[in-house]
Order: C-alpha cells, then sequence, then structure tokens
C-alpha cells in the first residue's frame, strides 16, 4: 500500500487547487445549500408573453435537466423517491425534451454555471412548452434568463467545480418539490444525512492514515487498473456519480454497473480474457439493508467473477440509518476516493483542460451560445 497519501505534504504538493478542503466542506455546503433553497418563492403563474403563461401548479411529471455533475443531483432524487414518489421523475441529458413533456412538467432546470449550452436548449423548450421551470444556477445565462423573465430560481454560490457542488445541485431540488406540496417528511432523514457526513468526514480526512481510511484503502486499491463500480437499486445513481468522480478528479477511465442488470450480460464478459479483465478493479457497494435477493447476487457474483478476474476487488459500506444518509455516506466515500487517486498519479484532481479545449473548439465551429440568445430574444419579441 503507497504511503503517500498519509503525506501530508505531498497530497498539498499535487493537489494544488485544494480539491480535499472543498470536500471537505461538504458538510456545510449541504447546510447552506437548504438555507439558499428556502429563500425559493414559486409564484402562481408568470407571463412571459402576451401569447405565453406558465401556470405553476402540482405537476403530473417531474424532468431535471442538466449535464456532467449539474445532473447528478437529479439522478439521486430519482434513485431517493423511488418507492416513496407517486409523481415519476427523469433526467434529461440532451438538447432536447421528450416529447410528452407539457404544462403539466415541472422541469428543474439544474445548470452550476449557467452556461451549458444543451442546458439552455432545454430550458428554452421547456418555456415554449409551457413547462413549469425552475432553475438551479450560480450564474451565466440561465441566471440572466430568469432575472428577466422573473421567473423562480435558487440562486448558488460561484467558485466551485461543479461536480463538488453536489449539495446546492441537489437540495435545491427536494426543497422545490415540498414547496409543490409533492413532497413532506424528509426533514430528518436530512439532518440525519448531515450528522453521518460529518461522521464519515473524520474517517476520510487526509489526516487519517489509510490503515483505518477507507478512501485511501480504496485509491490504493485500484491505482494502476480501470475502477469498476456495482451498485444495487438506488446505489444506481451512486456508482455513476463515482465513476464520474474517477474520471474528472482521479483522470482516470472508469465505468459503472448495476445489480441484478449486470447479471444478465456484464457477467459474461468476465469470463473471457484474463488478460483484460485484469485491468480493471472491481469496488462493490454494499448496505446492511439489502434484501436477501440482493446480497446473494452480489455474493455470489463476487466469489465467481470478480475475484479470479479482477485486479482487486473492493467492498463500500453505506452508513446511517435512513435512505438519504446511506446514499450521500457512500458519495462522500467514493468522492474522496477519486480525490486520492488524482493525488497517487500526481495530477491535481481539479482541473479538467479536456473538457475546456472541447468547450472552446465546440464554440468556433457551432457558436451554440449565440444562437440561443438569440433564440431568447426572438422569443421576447414576439
Amino acid at each position: 500500500m503507497s504511503t503517500i497519501l498519509d503525506d501530508l505534504a505531498k497530497i498539498k504538493a499535487v493537489d494544488k487547487y485544494d480539491m480535499c478542503s472543498i470536500m471537505l466542506k461538504l458538510p456545510e455546503i449541504c447546510e447552506d445549500a437548504i438555507k439558499r433553497a428556502e429563500r425559493l418563492i414559486i409564484p402562481n403563474e408568470v407571463k412571459i408573453t402576451d401569447d405565453l403563461t406558465i401556470t405553476y401548479k402540482k405537476p403530473k411529471k417531474i424532468l431535471v435537466v442538466g449535464m456532467g455533475g449539474s445532473a447528478i443531483g437529479g439522478d439521486l432524487l430519482k434513485d431517493w423517491l423511488r418507492e416513496t414518489l407517486s409523481i415519476p421523475i427523469d433526467v434529461c441529458r440532451e438538447y432536447n425534451l421528450p416529447a410528452y413533456a407539457d404544462e403539466e412538467t415541472l422541469v428543474l432546470v439544474s445548470s452550476y454555471s449557467g452556461n451549458t449550452e444543451e442546458t439552455l436548449s432545454m430550458f428554452l423548450e421547456a418555456l415554449e412548452k409551457r413547462c413549469m421551470t425552475l432553475s438551479i444556477t450560480s450564474n451565466g445565462s440561465l441566471l440572466d434568463f430568469n432575472e428577466t423573465l422573473n421567473l423562480p430560481f435558487v440562486k448558488l454560490p460561484t467558485g466551485y467545480p461543479p461536480r463538488s457542488a453536489i449539495p446546492y445541485l441537489f437540495f435545491p431540488l427536494v426543497t422545490s418539490l415540498k414547496k409543490l406540496g409533492i413532497l413532506s417528511g424528509v426533514d430528518d432523514e436530512i439532518r440525519e444525512t448531515i450528522t453521518v457526513l460529518k461522521q464519515v468526514r473524520e474517517e476520510i480526512k487526509p489526516e487519517n492514515p489509510a490503515l483505518q481510511n477507507i478512501s485511501k484503502q480504496i485509491a490504493n486499491g485500484v491505482q494502476g487498473s480501470i475502477p469498476f463500480i456495482c451498485g444495487s437499486g438506488f446505489y444506481r445513481s451512486i456508482a455513476l456519480r463515482i465513476k464520474t468522480q474517477f474520471n474528472e478528479n482521479g483522470k482516470t477511465p472508469a465505468k459503472s454497473e448495476t445489480f441484478p442488470e449486470l447479471n444478465h450480460n456484464e457477467t459474461v464478459g468476465w469470463t473471457g480474457l484474463r488478460e483484460l479483465t485484469k485491468n480493471f478493479s472491481v469496488i462493490l457497494i454494499r448496505d446492511t439493508q439489502e434484501t436477501l435477493e440482493i446480497s446473494t447476487r452480489i455474493d455470489v457474483t463476487r466469489k465467481l467473477v470478480f475475484d479470479s478476474g479482477a485486479k482487486n476487488v473492493l467492498e463500500i459500506y453505506a452508513r446511517g440509518i435512513a435512505k438519504l444518509a446511506r446514499l450521500f455516506s457512500v458519495m462522500y466515500i467514493g468522492d474522496f476516493a477519486s480525490v486520492y487517486l488524482g493525488v497517487l498519479y500526481g495530477l491535481d484532481p481539479t482541473p479538467v483542460k479536456i473538457i475546456d479545449e472541447l468547450k472552446l473548439q465546440l464554440s468556433k465551429r457551432v457558436n451554440k451560445a449565440e444562437e440561443l440568445k438569440n433564440k431568447f430574444r426572438d422569443m421576447l419579441s414576439n
């Protein structure tokens, strides 16, 4: 096991933008996100033009629209409420909304920067379809559009990498549903979540040595291989979240899958060439409240497939009692593991230069941002 992660000076030397410090503030960011969201006021209606009015009422469908770190809050919301909320929730990562979006649909528009072109495109389409729009952003065109139209939105603080602003992109979604009268009785669950996060922080903080630090153990275990995160049930979104965190913070390819579906396809791929499967390290998300069916599937799959085929097999057990605390506890462990992996590779976890370069090249070839601004101006002038 590498000792680099127990050397605070070496961590700081690599983590130049201090992602660790941001990660350590997660419980407090949750508290601030809740306070900011509570200021939200949802009107009865908003007149966009003489021929276009948005009416706010109890929705029959919910769409969370966004990309990357701004969209993952929607996945968490969907998985958390899957067994308790009777209104369907979907997450859309596209340029366009699904055909069923209409005036009975609540469209929760999530863009931390406020300039994500796919999200802005869906926002404008939501207005055209008379969807009930509610935005979450810190800046950019999305903030300008909402302020111009007096539409409801939650204003976030600037200065965070979107992936580290997950509480700001999740708790306003929860508050929106509460204010619309379609979600209640979750305050105790939210309080437990913050308490559990503070407890987990003591275990995974940089000062805690690897022998007692599950996040450092995960990073050491997957070093030199491709992380493969497997969840089950409502941990589907957490498996995806950890996968994307390894991509951005750890600067490494990664993948995620979900039980029981992976037993119907993925499992067979591991019966082929060992020189391929040995390039993967498997991370199994576990929960003491797993059903017998799921627990058995994970145990049998580990024994028959992963133990003999992967470089390493590791497990993350959820902490807490209520579902939300368990979700966030696993996410927190995985998030820190991805930062530690970046440190092990000598790569600053914060910069995402290839995404910045991609956006630059796209803007040179297709100026979608200007096109959307023109569309907004045309909408108001008609």
